[in-house]
């Protein structure tokens, strides 16, 4: 296995670290302060071609590999998780869904705009009453003549009510013991964006509720082959587990990087707080685990790209680093003392936002579950 990025990897990650240091970290503490999703941004990662890194060329993407994905979350998470967390989304929630499952005339009607950034997507999985356990999806979809009729609720879903989402994929029963996954289209009569949540992080993400009354869409809008819904979102979910982990390793690199210049240049009892042995073995601790997540993560996206096997990977990939990244956050935040408490340090922020990504895109307690069976154990 090769470790070194190639050249093409190593340029995605310096464009996308230039951008994100230049455009995204001077206004991140005031987005989050305000709650402010910020469109002009996530048209400008469109036109830098972050939203179609994976996609293929026919529809206006790069159709690079997985890993460079993952670097560009990677290099967004350092600064700012919510604009990590909408590329992670717009790609593997949004496009990801219609590329792999679509239709020819579904790719030529949604991904050009999508690729390009001009417009986001969303993925309706999560219910009020079912979350890990997807399969209990109550929403209902009826096909009258030659529309479906949608009805029922979905909660926590990210891009989903911005002024530029263009469509919501969702998980719908369309048969006794049958789920599928369904496109509707925004302004879709019946279809109701409830107000954004208020949240304890990701203040600059995009996340509503869902409601669907009477929701009529063609009956063309079905994703793939009825009945295959459940199969697509966990291959979806495989994917995007990856990608919450790259997320991850952002914000570890980031409490790393931080947590080091304090500590040099912070002092008490007149040294520095870093010569002292409870900071610099915590420091210590930081660039362990931000190496150790580090290399699950790449290990993850190179046994996807290269067609091997990889769902154990992701599972391990994304435990290990997401709670590694609530834990790094916490220890930052003890490392800046008073000062970490303080909103407009970037430690702060990262502590508050880091804690969903041990439940978005299946829980911790999910990645044991997957990781207990694929060790043959008979747990359910």
């Amino acid at each position: 296995m090769e470790f070194d990025f190639t050249d093409e990897q190593t340029a995605v990650r310096a464009m996308v670290r230039e951008f994100a240091q230049n455009r995204i970290a001077p206004q991140a503490e005031q987005w989050d302060m305000d709650h402010h999703f910020p469109v002009d941004i996530v048209t400008e990662m469109g036109e830098l071609g972050l939203f179609g890194i994976t996609a293929d060329e026919e529809w206006g993407g790069a159709g690079a590999d997985f890993t460079s994905l993952c670097i560009a979350i990677e290099e967004l998470g350092r600064v700012d998780q919510s604009m990590a967390i909408t590329l992670e989304a717009g790609v593997g929630l949004g496009i990801n869904p219609i590329h792999e499952f679509g239709s020819d005339e579904q790719k030529q009607q949604w991904l050009p705009d999508l690729v390009a950034g001009r417009t986001l997507a969303g993925f309706g999985l999560t219910e009020p009453d079912a979350g890990s356990d997807a399969g209990a999806t109550a929403t209902r979809a009826e096909l009258d003549g030659d529309e479906w009729v949608i009805n029922g609720s979905k909660a926590f879903i990210t891009n989903s009510g911005a002024t530029n989402t263009s469509l919501v994929t969702i998980t719908a029963r369309t048969g006794p013991d049958e789920i599928s996954t369904i496109i509707v289209p925004s302004g879709t009569e019946g279809f109701i964006v409830e107000p954004a949540y208020r949240k304890m992080g990701w203040h600059a993400s995009d996340t509503h509720g869902l409601t669907f009354v009477d929701a009529r869409v063609p009956k063309e809008n079905l994703l793939g082959e009825r009945g295959r819904g459940f199969h697509q979102f966990l291959s979806t979910l495989d994917d995007g587990r990856i990608a919450i982990a790259a997320l991850a390793v952002g914000v570890l690199q980031a409490c790393l990087d931080e947590s080091l210049a304090y500590a040099k240049e912070r002092t008490s009892f007149g040294k520095p707080i870093g010569s002292y042995q409870a900071i610099a073995f915590k420091i210590a601790d930081l660039q362990m685990m931000t190496e150790a997540a580090r290399l699950l993560v790449y290990r993850a996206a190179w046994l996807k790209d290269t067609g091997k096997q990889f769902k154990q990977e992701a599972a391990i990939a994304k435990l290990y680093a997401t709670e590694s990244a609530v834990s790094a956050t916490r220890e930052a935040t003890q490392i800046f003392g008073g000062y970490g408490f303080m909103d407009e340090t970037l430690v702060a922020r990262h502590y508050r936002d880091a804690k969903i990504l041990e439940i978005g895109e299946g829980t911790s307690e999910v990645q044991r579950l997957v990781i207990s069976r694929g060790l043959g154990l008979p747990i359910r």
